[in-house]
């Protein structure tokens, strides 16, 4: 394991993890991050792809035990479509006092009672952030991505009402060419680097890095392969925050999405004429013909609302004022990376 706080600081503000896992923060510290050690299922059809799903769906909800992650999304009402009648199905809902934040439990309902699912609401507040953040990083000898203490608090709660495994169907993106900002056109190699790099390094640490070697895997001829980029860059650290929830809070963790990979050629095309994830669309309107596919949005958390008034890090290693003009999201990056070096310090 290489000592390299630089490099550490620096991929984590760009990529959102510590992109070569042979590197660590700190002496002792042996950062737990996601590895794709499993061969996962060719499929080359819509229809290929819903037998797969359907299959380890049924498969991981059989016994009663498991429960599902249900958001207002198309991906997860697929699954919620292949685990048995009367299952339970929790939905994230932040809440920030006093003001009005996305809101997705209303549409998960409608999935629920279409299934014949027992839908419960996990409400979040920035309280919950507070006090699970130090637990997660910890486990994870690494700062965080946003969503972690909100997937922590859902699988916690099926925990503790009796459930041994949580079904998320995160990698549907990843796998099957959502994203349509990142896949809209075709982008040169710097362009790329600047468009997906969630924080620039120099803009924020006085002593920066610039990790590139994740972008140069993926590029030819100057341009980089978005699709390539996404199923296995992008894919690592999205699994990597829903694996570290997950053991976190002690309960397995199932994503039947992220046990399967496209097997044919993306049609950029298609994504690009406003098909996004056209293979899931298709099985969505074969379960739900009574239903309109609904417009794409993140998972909710309102980190605009909640750093609003941060005044930025107060650490040697950022240079003042950095954070002015940032989004709530980037932010976040840098709270939470200050708040991880401040932990590692103590």
């Amino acid at each position: 394991m290489t000592v390299d706080k630089r490099y550490c600081m620096s991929s984590f503000l760009m990529l959102r993890t510590i992109a070569d896992h042979d590197h660590t923060f700190q002496e002792g510290i042996d950062p737990e991050l996601f590895e794709i050690d499993y061969d996962r299922i060719p499929v080359k059809t819509g229809e290929e792809l819903e037998e797969a799903l359907r299959i380890q769906t049924e498969e991981a909800a059989k016994d009663g035990k498991a429960a599902l992650a249900l958001s207002g999304g198309i991906d997860s009402a697929i699954l919620a479509k292949f685990v048995p009648k009367g299952t339970v199905a929790y939905t994230f809902k932040c809440v920030v006092p006093g003001i009005e934040v996305t809101d997705e439990t209303a549409s998960a309902r409608r999935y629920a009672e279409e299934c014949g699912l027992e839908h419960r609401v996990v409400e979040v507040y920035w309280e919950d952030y507070e006090k699970y953040v130090p637990l997660l990083m910890k486990h994870k000898g690494a700062p965080l991505h946003s969503i972690e203490p909100q997937i922590f608090k859902a699988s916690l709660t099926a925990r503790n009402d009796g459930f041994e495994r949580m079904i998320y169907g995160e990698t549907a993106d990843t796998n099957y060419g959502g994203f349509s900002g990142l896949l809209s056109r075709d982008w040169t190699f710097g362009e790329f680097v600047d468009r997906y790099s969630h924080v620039l390094p120099y803009k924020v640490l006085k002593d920066p890095d610039m990790i590139l070697e994740p972008y140069r895997q993926y590029e030819k001829d100057g341009y980089v392969d978005v699709h390539e980029f996404n199923r296995n860059v992008f894919y690592t650290e999205s699994m990597g925050s829903y694996t570290n929830a997950c053991d976190t809070a002690g309960i397995d963790l199932v994503t039947p999405y992220a046990t399967t990979i496209m097997d044919v050629p993306l049609d950029i095309e298609r994504v690009r004429k406003g098909e996004n994830k056209y293979m899931i669309r298709e099985i969505f309107e074969r379960l739900y013909p009574d239903f309109e596919v609904p417009e794409k949005i993140p998972m909710p958390r309102p980190v605009n609302e909640w750093f609003k008034d941060w005044k930025g890090p107060e650490r040697e290693e950022f240079w003042p004022h950095c954070t002015e003009g940032m989004t709530g999201d980037q932010k976040w990056l840098v709270w939470c990376l200050e708040r991880f070096l401040n932990m590692i310090k103590k």
